[in-house]
């Protein structure tokens, strides 16, 4: 079972910062070999979902209130560990942030741009695809909303 904590930036402690960072420099620079700024600016303006399992981050979303990304509230930056994508944390990390939007935020609408290949994992969750695939740091990308 992974634990969920929901933190804003100034709630996040360097330890948990630095796990972050670490996990999405794994998968999304190493993993898939993309060169790009992770370090945005954006994380400030950004609610932190965070998924440990055994005591590791092995999850992570980042969500924005609508304005900040896109018109919509929005779910970006979605890792999982590599060596923990087979227990369906993929999953409760997108439901946990689901819920929060839907909850706490109490708004419906969530927009997010997904990699193309994961289009069925976002459509099973209830997103659908808006508008034509893009290029997004060279990867296949589509826009993707919840209504």
């Amino acid at each position: 079972m992974m634990t969920i904590e929901i933190k804003a930036f100034n709630e996040l402690t360097l330890a948990s910062l630095y796990e972050v960072l670490q996990l999405r420099a794994e998968v999304f620079v190493v993993e898939q070999n993309c060169p790009y700024q992770d370090v945005d600016g954006k994380d400030q303006k950004a609610i932190h979902i965070l998924g440990y399992y055994k005591e590791q981050l092995v999850a992570y979303t980042r969500v924005f209130e609508p304005g900040y990304y896109f018109d919509n509230a929005s779910i970006g930056r979605v890792v999982v560990r590599e060596n923990a994508r087979q227990y369906g944390f993929g999953k409760d990390i997108m439901k946990a942030s689901i819920a929060f939007i839907e909850d706490t935020l109490d708004l419906n609408t969530i927009e997010l741009s997904a990699q193309t290949y994961l289009k069925k994992f976002y459509n099973d969750l209830g997103f659908q695809e808006i508008g034509e695939g893009y290029l997004e740091d060279d990867i296949p990308h589509i826009r993707m909303i919840k209504k």
